[in-house]
């Protein structure tokens, strides 16, 4: 398929920069919340069944009516780490922006990063972070026209520059959320059941579960699961070749254990509702499926990119946040739901005012 394909006219205002959230009035009217009141399973969901094209607008809280017994939903449980850091050049004084995205040896504190202005930023220069200038980073080498590879000059425990490094930084936005990053962000751009470290990109679908509602599921006897992978920001850079066959993403890291390939495989058998929360989760799931639609054990790296026509053998729903025109996770529903249904749900969702992006609304798509 082509680029162009995944064009849609999205309103910039229903670019959400805040959580979004819904309540209803005395009269029962629906209201939007305000900045961070809302709740994590407030946000507004369409779901989607494949077969019959019904077409419902519900709420994130009201997913388990959709789930029975048995049924599975797959997360994942990556952590973001505060990556965005600002800091000083050496001599100039000019300020600049590093963005983390990977340590590459921790004895010798290197650090894959992007700098912006990269102009400014060469082999050898010396980077000052914090008010007091405490913690010094040296330019080693050049990776990409904005990437860089930098040694921080830090005498303690590997432990310590950690703690001193990541309290410097800051929650890393993505660039759709215009705003600088909140105190609130440093919570909701992360799930609650986030554990393994690595990520610069939060699982946006995965954010909207709150403890009430995995209480709600436990309850019901839906089961759950979980995959890590590091999502990275090559989930937001621009694809700029209109055949996407040419189109090559960025590789992650993703795990795929024992516990998780046992639940989804005995699920997968029994055949019960599989759910794949977010389209990191789908591709991991993908990425470790056999011949036979089950999946097995996988520790290493993917650069899995989906795009319609695609035959998946793993999960039969999705839930997944309404995404930006262009964006690769779009590509990922429309390959899920339906190139020409999921496009057509997009229109209906600008007309009904539904927020996109990270912080928006989302889209249960399920195989009944």
């Amino acid at each position: 398929m082509k680029l162009s394909q995944f064009k849609f006219k999205l309103p910039e205002e229903l670019i959400a920069q805040y959580p979004s959230g819904y309540y209803k009035d005395a009269k029962g009217r629906e209201k939007k919340r305000a900045k961070f009141d809302a709740e994590r399973d407030e946000a507004r969901m369409m779901v989607f069944h494949s077969k019959s094209k019904e077409t419902e607008h519900r709420y994130i809280k009201d997913i388990i009516e959709y789930f029975d017994e048995g049924d599975l939903f797959v997360f994942n449980d990556t952590l973001v780490f505060p990556a965005l850091m600002h800091g000083n050049k050496e001599k100039t004084g000019a300020q600049i922006d590093v963005f983390l995205l990977r340590e590459l040896n921790p004895d010798l504190r290197l650090w894959d990063v992007l700098v912006e202005p990269a102009r400014k930023i060469r082999v050898g220069n010396k980077l000052y972070f914090g008010d007091d200038n405490s913690l010094v980073a040296e330019v080693i080498d050049n990776t990409t026209s904005r990437g860089r590879t930098v040694r921080f000059l830090y005498d303690g425990t590997h432990d310590e520059f950690k703690r001193d490094l990541f309290a410097l930084g800051h929650t890393p936005l993505p660039p759709h959320i215009t705003r600088k990053p909140e105190p609130e962000d440093a919570e909701r751009y992360q799930t609650i059941f986030a554990k393994n470290e690595g990520a610069v990109v939060a699982p946006a679908a995965g954010c909207h579960f709150s403890r009430q509602l995995l209480k709600r599921m436990e309850i019901k006897g839906i089961d759950v699961s979980y995959v890590t992978l590091h999502a990275s920001l090559g989930m937001f850079r621009a694809i700029d070749v209109e055949d996407l066959t040419k189109h090559k993403t960025d590789s992650e890291q993703l795990e795929v254990d024992d516990e998780v390939v046992e639940k989804f495989n005995k699920a997968n058998a029994e055949g019960r509702r599989i759910c794949a929360v977010g389209t990191t989760t789908l591709r991991a799931l993908e990425t470790a499926s056999t011949a036979n639609g089950m999946i097995k054990p996988f520790d290493g790296w993917t650069n899995k990119f989906i795009f319609p026509p695609y035959q998946f053998t793993t999960a039969n729903a999705l839930l997944s946040n309404m995404q930006l025109p262009y964006s690769t996770m779009l590509m990922n529903q429309t390959a899920f739901g339906g190139y020409e249904d999921v496009m057509r749900l997009y229109d209906e969702a600008v007309e009904k005012k539904y927020m996109f992006g990270f912080y928006g609304d989302a889209i249960l798509i399920l195989h009944d």
